[in-house]
């Protein structure tokens, strides 16, 4: 019922020149996908991407978006920015984000409110770390993380966003959880969704799995019921890797 997606993250990575390349290679690759497919390059990256992605099966996602309209917020973009450049998704509260620049469960919220409002997809991160899930408190964090994120938004609303559980010890690592754990955690996430909205409409909701996930893992992943897709980082930066991914079956 729900239709897997599957998005690269490029984090701090790749030029804008170098961001044509790997998406001119990708875009025949994963033209027969079964899954929603976006790509999030670095902001710089994105104006000259989004030309390219016109008229294929790739969407576009920014990697942070803030609360308000304009202002005084150097190093800031807002939703109009981002919609007019082409955008359609945006990852909010990455952990890195929460780790590196003070991201917290409140502007998590914010930022993911104002996306919605905006017209934009939201990609909402959250996950443990492994001090966390040493002292068994793994499936509270996430529980209470999710409900933060989504505090104020309707049932309705749950359509229009995506949430990534990346276990943050799994990141960018080379770690992962085994299929069956990450997929009895994101079982948790959707608990608490359905305690705030119901059974009927958390099965609505889309929950990908990050943490590590790559050509030789993502099939048994995505075999498992709970998991919708992956937010994807290293294996993302080279299109042969990454169109291994989004073609896992």
């Amino acid at each position: 019922m729900r239709r897997p997606i599957i998005a690269g993250n490029w984090k701090m990575n790749l030029t804008p020149k170098e961001a044509v390349k790997l998406v001119d290679e990708l875009i025949p690759l994963v033209k027969n996908a079964p899954c929603d497919v976006v790509v999030c390059p670095p902001f710089v990256d994105l104006g000259y991407v989004a030309p390219l992605l016109k008229g294929s099966n790739v969407h576009l996602g920014a990697q942070n978006v803030h609360w308000a309209a304009s202002g005084a917020y150097t190093g800031e973009v807002s939703v109009d920015m981002l919609k007019e450049i082409g955008a359609e998704y945006v990852i909010v509260g990455h952990s890195e984000r929460r780790q590196y620049f003070g991201e917290t469960d409140k502007t998590v919220n914010l930022r993911a409110r104002a996306a919605l409002n905006g017209g934009l997809i939201p990609i909402i991160c959250i996950g443990e770390t492994l001090e966390q899930r040493e002292e068994c408190i793994a499936d509270k964090v996430v529980s209470m993380q999710i409900t933060a994120a989504l505090e104020g938004m309707s049932a309705n609303e749950l359509t229009k966003l995506v949430v990534a559980y990346e276990p943050i010890w799994a990141i960018g690592t080379g770690k992962t959880a085994t299929a069956e754990e990450a997929n009895r955690t994101i079982g948790v996430v959707r608990n608490a969704v359905a305690a705030m909205y119901g059974k009927t409409e958390a099965e609505m909701l889309r929950i990908q799995y990050g943490g590590s996930m790559n050509p030789k893992n993502v099939a048994e992943l995505m075999s498992m019921d709970e998991i919708d897709g992956g937010l994807i980082g290293g294996a993302s930066l080279k299109a042969d890797n990454f169109s291994k991914v989004v073609c896992y079956k």
